[in-house]
């Protein structure tokens, strides 16, 4: 095979029918063994100075969780000297070796090894093996033994081996950061062609960190501005549309009159707007007139399209969200014949949904034969590209009735794509397609077995494609059907696990491996491990934004990415280091069976699975001997409606005050009934109900929902009386007021953080609030990024800081306890709580503060925190998210007595605290980051707490007037219970507002 670099089009003789076992010397990049995840990977190196003959080939270990390649691996000719005198004269000046030793490894006899000593005394191993005049070396640190060994054996054979790879992870760094070191150890060129192949796998997260990469590689021109806009569609097709819009603005700033540029642009943001949903600004944008091309005419402007398609057309093209850009060694006029391929595809596609399959068919037709007319159609990396055509074309036989028209073009599709692209979400998105069509002719015995096989190939764990979690939309409705099958409710609870989470749950996975380490130095250099980790993810950005100003300060930048080369050497160092303890060399990643929830469950408690997938939703409800799975009668978007009326009437900011209506409790026994109602003869034996929300469910705690009618219409009676003002809600009977009740991120975090070890600490209690009212000289001296925000009107007024919450809350709480420390006034400030080096010392931590959740504007970025006194030095009155996340706590229980601290963050806070992924949804902010901190535990509210009838200090200290060895959950229903028995409190606003997240069997004060 030639390649045409560096715009990634491969040029081949033929595409092959069937993927043929892989040559590792022909690629770029490979994977070191086999078995689920990919651990490491090792990526291709140019640079490299042991190389010397043009035949020589280098590569670089990646691992993940590492920010830096780990070791080396080398296939070298004997032609200019000794190889082996070359590698060691390069290492001699970074390590000590014991004299050479040879063993055998599987079938590589006399395997010469030197076990090394680095200046820093980390262990450093190096394996060689000749055969002729070929030297085959690997290379690296000793934590890392593994993927040396499996490397050296990969290269000699020319071809993927199986073995497995264990190595030191901490779960802390998504498959994202995986591909951002792989893409910084390649060689830019080929760094392009790997971004290309990975959208075309339909991997977004991973391409847009390669892209990202190049970007920056990149100073100026057309190259810098192609890799903007790829990174551009990759931040639309997962959903961040601000950061895309950024991107797509400096992209056309930066070569936006390229030919090639411009129809980059002009296509990728037609997808933009599809992905938003406007299929009709999507047509307008792919009529906008671009530079003249000498070879192509421009694209017929095709037939309108209403509006009222876009929910269609979101919901029925998830192939649109796939395509990336064409490249290679090509002439500037063939990427763009390419490229106007794509955009008849795109014209295609919008005019089959839009009902008009004559026009839509010949768009398609004139795609293929625009891709055929390049080098007479041998562009092996447009294979993608064709493929997602033959699945428009076979939407449309089936349109006009043809069945096995559209099954023959889906199938096309399929071997296209297991020649190039095998394994990839591409494919398996194919595959769904293939298996919707088969559900809807009857077929159902194969759609189900081939929709299987897909869920089972990205049983690995990992970060599934957007257009995989969409495709897979048919499948759930397929099981929904055959949900009297045992099997099949097992399959849907496994294949939910594909669908994204938020970011707290990542987060709590980690929280439970540092416990898990069984020894303090383990848990110290986990720990250091994550947050190194953290510190370069916030020097990454703070150098991106800095080269990306129009004047960059090239000496700060040159030397914050010093600061990060150390610190990443730093970071893989301890991670090899981490590799001494077994417990983390287990990769605890993958899909749970429900078998495995089933069995974490105690007597008397349930599991109950929300799982919104395209306009539908699913429950699965699971006790230790029995699941069933149902549809949910309300679609999410009905849902998000009900659970927007049930917030008016809890808590509703007017004119800067909070106010409460009658709580509307005939919704909430609707939508009770919508959640539960098929469970229901389950529901009346479960005293813990563990809820796993989704959609609008994860703003709204479920134990205000009302679960019968009886006590429904005897308030209703009432309230119907003259002179009844409605808010005594005491007959009413709600789902919180019998069983307690947990909130879990997802099924593998509850089961994790309920094996984690309880806390160490050895004190009781710390409560913290009360913030003191600034005075003037404060303001002078305050943070003026902090009071003013980042962006003309984001910042806070200083009247926020004018109404303290009292202390009282945390007084009884201590009084209830019978021990516990409390800071409040000027000693409660953000950079007294920094300093304080005994936080950990604590079992239970209580803030009773203000919380700053919600952006003071909608247009401003949501980056939460919560309020404190104005400190010394730089201080600015918040505990911000990232600053809550630095904070090191090992607590068993944090409680947050502030205004909806359940509440999400924004991506830009996400980003500044050293975190990736998450940061779209409710219970990714400051529980997110207090998780992080060391929380097992977090009892958040969902609205602003009440401040009458001491319902909130009532609540806290009843919590802990249980008895020593009752749970939290249990603690938390009796004191609800309290409010909910009396007329002046039974209104949810005073009771229902705090949910644990966590595992709420686990016991407020331990049995003493």
């Amino acid at each position: 095979m030639r390649r045409w670099l560096p715009f990634a089009l491969a040029v081949a003789a033929a595409v092959p029918a069937a993927a043929a076992e892989p040559r590792i010397s022909l690629q770029d990049s490979f994977r070191l063994g086999s078995g689920g995840s990919v651990l490491c990977s090792a990526e291709s190196s140019s640079s490299d100075p042991a190389l010397k003959d043009m035949f020589d080939r280098g590569y670089a270990i990646v691992c993940r969780d590492a920010a830096a390649p780990v070791g080396r691996l080398y296939a070298l000719r004997a032609r200019s000297g000794d190889p082996g005198e070359r590698l060691a004269a390069l290492r001699q000046s970074k390590a000590q070796c014991a004299p050479a030793a040879r063993f055998d490894l599987d079938a590589l006899r006399g395997v010469e090894t030197l076990s090394c000593t680095l200046g820093d005394g980390l262990a450093y191993r190096v394996y060689s093996w000749r055969r002729g005049k070929l030297v085959y070396v690997a290379e690296g640190l000793a934590g890392y033994d593994s993927a040396l060994r499996i490397g050296l054996r990969t290269l000699v054979a020319d071809r993927p081996v199986p073995g497995n790879v264990e190595i030191a992870v901490t779960e802390a760094g998504d498959p994202a950061a995986f591909a951002r070191a792989q893409a910084g150890a390649l060689d830019p060129s080929r760094a392009r062609d790997e971004a290309y192949r990975r959208n075309n796998s339909g991997y977004f997260a991973d391409a847009a960190e390669f892209f990202e990469v190049l970007a920056a590689a990149e100073p100026t021109g057309a190259g810098r501005a192609e890799a903007m806009v790829n990174d551009a569609i990759q931040q639309s097709n997962l959903g961040y549309y601000g950061e895309a819009d950024a991107l797509f603005e400096r992209a056309a700033e930066a070569g936006g009159g390229d030919r090639v540029v411009a129809r980059m642009l002009r296509n990728y943001r037609a997808i933009d707007l599809l992905n938003r949903g406007s299929a009709a600004l999507a047509l307008a944008e792919l009529d906008r007139p671009l530079p003249p091309s000498a070879l192509l005419p421009a694209p017929d402007a095709g037939t309108a399209i209403d509006a009222g398609t876009a929910a269609r057309i979101a919901a029925e093209s998830p192939a649109l969200r796939q395509l990336g850009g064409p490249g290679g060694m090509l002439l500037p006029e063939e990427k763009a014949q390419i490229l106007d391929a794509q955009a008849l595809h795109l014209r295609g596609t919008l005019l089959r949904l839009g009902g008009q399959p004559g026009p839509a068919s010949a768009a398609l037709q004139r795609a293929l034969a625009g891709l055929a007319e390049v080098r007479d159609g041998r562009i092996a990396s447009t294979i993608w590209l064709r493929a997602q055509i033959y699945g428009e074309l076979a939407a449309l036989a089936e349109a006009r009735g043809d069945s096995a028209e559209a099954e023959r073009q889906h199938r096309a599709a399929i071997a296209l794509l297991e020649a190039d692209y095998p394994g990839s979400a591409a494919l398996l998105s194919a595959q769904t397609r293939l298996a919707a069509h088969q559900a809807r002719n009857g077929r159902t015995a194969e759609a189900r077995a081939l929709y299987k096989r897909v869920v089972d190939a990205n049983a690995g764990g990992g970060s599934p494609s957007p257009t995989l979690h969409r495709t897979l939309a048919p499948y759930f409705a397929l099981l929904e059907r055959e949900a009297g099958d045992p099997t099949a409710v097992a399959e849907m609870f496994k294949a939910s696990q594909l669908l994204v989470r938020p970011g707290v749950a990542q987060t709590q996975a980690v929280l439970a491996r540092e416990l898990s380490g069984g020894s303090d130095e383990a848990s110290r250099l986990f720990r250091q491990s994550v947050n190194l980790g953290r510190s370069i993810e916030r020097l990454r950005v703070e150098a991106s934004r800095l080269a990306a100003a129009p004047m960059p300060d090239a000496v700060r930048l040159a030397g914050l990415r010093a600061e990060l080369a150390r610190l990443e050497r730093e970071q893989v160092a301890n991670q090899s280091k981490l590799a001494d303890y077994p417990r983390y060399r287990v990769l605890s990643g993958g899909l749970m069976e429900l078998e495995e929830v089933q069995k974490a469950l105690r007597s008397g408690e349930a599991y109950y699975k929300m799982i919104v997938v395209g306009d539908d939703a699913y429950a699965v409800l699971a006790t230790p001997g029995r699941a069933q799975a149902w549809r949910i009668a309300a679609s999410p978007a009905q849902l998000e409606r009900q659970v927007d009326a049930l917030r008016a009437t809890l808590a509703v900011e007017e004119d800067g005050k909070i106010l409460t209506y009658p709580f509307d409790v005939e919704r909430a026994f609707d939508l009770y009934t919508q959640l539960f109602g098929p469970g229901s003869a389950t529901m009346e034996h479960v005293d813990h109900l563990i809820f796993e929300p989704d959609g609008a469910m994860l703003r709204l705690p479920p134990n205000l929902l009302v679960t019968e009618r009886t006590g429904l219409d005897a308030y209703l009676a009432k309230a119907r009386r003259p002179g009844d003002d409605g808010f005594d809600f005491t007959s009413v009977r709600w789902l919180g007021r019998d069983r307690d009740v947990s909130t879990a991120v997802s099924a593998r975090a509850f089961r994790d953080v309920r094996r984690a070890a309880a806390s160490r600490a050895p004190k009781p209690y710390l409560g913290m609030g009360e913030n003191a009212p600034p005075q003037r000289e404060t303001f002078a001296r305050a943070s003026v990024r902090g009071l003013l925000g980042e962006a003309p009107g984001c910042g806070w007024p200083l009247g926020q800081w004018s109404k303290p919450i009292s202390a009282a809350e945390l007084r009884a709480a201590r009084k209830a306890i019978g021990a516990g420390d409390i800071v409040a006034g000027e000693a409660f400030s953000d950079s007294a709580i920094k300093a304080r080096g005994d936080l950990g010392q604590y079992r239970i931590l209580h803030f009773a503060t203000h919380g700053l959740v919600t952006p003071p504007r909608p247009e401003c970025p949501a980056r939460p925190a919560l309020m404190t006194s104005f400190g010394g030095g730089d201080s600015d009155g918040l505990l911000s998210f990232g600053e809550i996340y630095d904070l090191r706590l090992d607590a068993d229980l944090i409680i947050l007595s502030a205004c909806d601290t359940a509440g999400r963050a924004s991506l830009a806070a996400t980003r500044e605290a050293g975190l990736r992924g998450g940061g779209d949804f409710a219970l990714d902010g400051l529980v997110r980051a207090f998780v992080g901190a060391g929380g097992r535990s977090i009892i958040a509210s969902h609205w602003p707490v009440p401040d009458d009838y001491d319902a909130t200090s009532r609540l806290i200290s009843g919590l802990f007037d249980a008895p020593p060895g009752t749970a939290t959950a249990t603690a938390l229903r009796q004191a609800q219970g309290r409010l909910m028995a009396s007329p002046d409190t039974s209104h949810p606003y005073y009771w229902a507002g705090f949910a644990i997240i966590g595992d709420g069997a686990a016991p407020v004060v331990p049995r003493r």
